[in-house]
């Protein structure tokens, strides 16, 4: 799955032009390397987004297509 896709669905960030965005600022890195959008996400991976403030470091457990909002939670891990 593409991270732009990951991120909007898993709900770390709210809507998916904005994830491409943060990529193509190079807010968004995947295990320790600066990352595009159109990368591809697999579970294991470890996705760090420094968007605002507080820097966000996550890891991918699962990648689905589409997640109810109440499940989407367990597609990563806050570390």
């Amino acid at each position: 799955m593409r991270l732009d896709k990951f991120l909007k669905v898993s709900r770390l960030i709210k809507r998916r032009t904005v994830a491409n965005e943060a990529c193509d600022a190079g807010r968004v890195s995947v295990n320790g390397k600066v990352a595009k959008a159109s990368l591809d996400v697999k579970p294991g991976d470890i996705i760090e987004i420094s968007f605002g403030n507080n820097p966000l470091k996550a890891e991918v457990l699962d990648v689905k297509e589409t997640v109810r909002k109440d499940e989407a939670g367990d597609m990563y891990k806050v570390l």
